[in-house]
C-alpha cells in the first residue's frame, strides 16, 4: 500500500526549502523549530527516503526535488479552486508563476509574451534567469512551473511544445577584426580573444570546432559577460568576437558597428516551453502568450534555412 502524504508534513518541507533553514521556516509557519524538524523527520520516515541536504541553507535530495515540486503544484491547485469559488479577496496574494528563461530570450522576445498575458484576476511573473540548456534542471527541483529549455524530453510531470529557433550569428568589431583575424577564419579564432556568458557557456567552441572540424574549440584568452545586453556591448566594443542572437545583431551589422564572420555558418538553438501538467487557467495563460510570442520572434522548428 502507497503511504499518503500529509499535508502538513508536506507543506513544511517546502516552507524549510523556501526559508532556507528549520528556523526561518518555523517562525513563517509560526510553530517550533522542533515541531518542524519533527515533520520533516516524519515524511522522511514516511517516503523512506533522506528529502534535505542539512547544510546552510538546506537543499532538497532529488526524492526531496519530487516531493517540493508535489507541494508547490498542490498551492497552485488550492490557490486556482479559492478563485474559481469565489474565495478571494481584493488583498488576497496574487497568482503569481514563476518561470524559468535563458538570458538572449529575456533580453529579446519573452517580455513582450508576457505583456500579452490577460492579469486579471491579477498574475504575478517570478522570472529565474538561467542557461537554456539548465533551465530544465529548476524545474525538476519543483522552483518553477515552467522553463524555456534547449531540451526536447520532457522532464517528470512535465509537458513540452517546440517554440521555435532562435539563430546566433557569429561577429566582431571591425578593428578587432583587423587586429586579430587575418588568415584563415578557422585558424584565427581559435586564437583571438572570445567572449563567453559563463563558464557553462559553449556555443562559441561549437562554432569553432565546427569551422575547423576538430576538437579544438575558442581561445583560452576569454572574457566573461554574464547578461545579453552586455555580452553585445562588449563584442560592439572590441574585447572579443562572439555569437549573437540575430534580434540583437542586425542593427550592429547595419550601423557598422559589427562585421559578419563566415556569415554562411549561422547557428541555430531550438527553444522549447516545458511546464507541469497542471490544470491551472494562469500557466495556460502564459503558456498560450509565450507561444504566440516564440512563433512571431524565433525561426519555425525544423531544419535550419
Amino acid at each position: 500500500m502507497i503511504p499518503e502524504l500529509p499535508l502538513d508534513q508536506v507543506r513544511t518541507l517546502l516552507a524549510v526549502i523556501d526559508e532556507g533553514t528549520f528556523d526561518a521556516a518555523a517562525a513563517a509557519l509560526h510553530v517550533t523549530p522542533s515541531a518542524v524538524s519533527q515533520r520533516v523527520k516524519a515524511l522522511e520516515q514516511r517516503t523512506g527516503r533522506v528529502l534535505l541536504v542539512r547544510t546552510k541553507p538546506v537543499r532538497p535530495t532529488e526524492s526531496g526535488a519530487v516531493v517540493v515540486r508535489y507541494a508547490r503544484q498542490l498551492a497552485r491547485l488550492e490557490r486556482d479552486a479559492y478563485a474559481e469559488l469565489g474565495l478571494t479577496t481584493e488583498d488576497a496574494e496574487a497568482t503569481r508563476v514563476s518561470v524559468a528563461v535563458n538570458a538572449d530570450s529575456l533580453a529579446t522576445w519573452f517580455l513582450g509574451a508576457l505583456e500579452r498575458v490577460d492579469r486579471t484576476p491579477y498574475v504575478c511573473f517570478e522570472l529565474h534567469r538561467e542557461d537554456e540548456a539548465n533551465t530544465a534542471e529548476l524545474l525538476r527541483e519543483g522552483r518553477v512551473m515552467a522553463a524555456v529549455t534547449s531540451s526536447p524530453e520532457p522532464v517528470a510531470g512535465c509537458s513540452v511544445r517546440a517554440l521555435g529557433r532562435m539563430r546566433y550569428l557569429a561577429a566582431a568589431s571591425p578593428g578587432f577584426a583587423r587586429r586579430h583575424l587575418e588568415g584563415p577564419l578557422a585558424d584565427a579564432l581559435a586564437e583571438a580573444p572570445v567572449m563567453i556568458f559563463d563558464r557553462s557557456d559553449d556555443l562559441q567552441d561549437g562554432f569553432v570546432r565546427g569551422l575547423r572540424r576538430d576538437r579544438r574549440g575558442a581561445s583560452r584568452i576569454r572574457h566573461a559577460v554574464p547578461t545579453s545586453e552586455g555580452f553585445v556591448e562588449s563584442v560592439a566594443l572590441g574585447l572579443g568576437w562572439g555569437m549573437l542572437p540575430e534580434w540583437q545583431a542586425e542593427p550592429l551589422f547595419r550601423s557598422g558597428r559589427l562585421v559578419r564572420l563566415a556569415p554562411d555558418r549561422p547557428v541555430d538553438v531550438p527553444l522549447h516551453w516545458q511546464q507541469w501538467k497542471l490544470d491551472s487557467p494562469a500557466l495556460a495563460a502564459v503558456a498560450d502568450a509565450v507561444t504566440a510570442a516564440a512563433t512571431e520572434a524565433l525561426r519555425p522548428s525544423g531544419r535550419s534555412s
